[in-house]
């Protein structure tokens, strides 16, 4: 019992718990870093699964050419955001902080990719207009983000 008390003590003193915290956060992020390699790659399968199915079952005679081209778009697109995301995961891995601009950056892909395969027929006014809204804020904000960071 008093071995149990004296490892309490010695792990609840605000060092050492902070120490055990960096240590937990780390690991965390590396099994992200990992999971996220994992997702990324099998997302690259089924965008090659996908390519391959549309351009072996491509009929002239469909006009659904757009569509399909589209929902390609939608696939690298979300390859590009996991790859940010992964970017993001090992920029802190480095330095232990978050990098605010990849995080933006981040964002701008992620709603750059709704607007892109946005379906217009069946979207109301309201959302296209947030849309619009979220990446002027974001932009400004990425905008604000590299200007300081010149300057320092």
């Amino acid at each position: 019992m008093r071995n149990l008390l004296r490892i309490i003590r010695k792990y609840s003193q605000n060092e050492n718990f902070l120490h055990q915290i960096e240590n937990i956060e780390e690991l965390v992020a590396k099994l992200l870093s990992i999971f996220m390699i994992v997702v990324i790659l099998f997302a690259i399968v089924d965008l090659g699964i996908h390519i391959i199915h549309k351009l072996l079952m491509w009929d002239l005679n469909e006009i659904s050419f757009n569509e399909n081209l589209f929902t390609t778009f939608g696939l690298f697109l979300n390859i590009l955001i996991a790859l940010e995301i992964l970017e993001n995961i090992t920029a802190y891995l480095r330095k232990n902080v978050i990098h605010v601009e990849l995080v933006i950056g981040t964002s701008l892909i992620a709603v750059a990719r709704k607007i892109i395969i946005l379906d217009l027929k069946n979207t109301e006014g309201i959302q296209v207009i947030g849309l619009g809204v979220a990446v002027f804020a974001l932009s400004i904000s990425y905008w604000i983000i590299r200007r300081s960071n010149r300057r320092n």
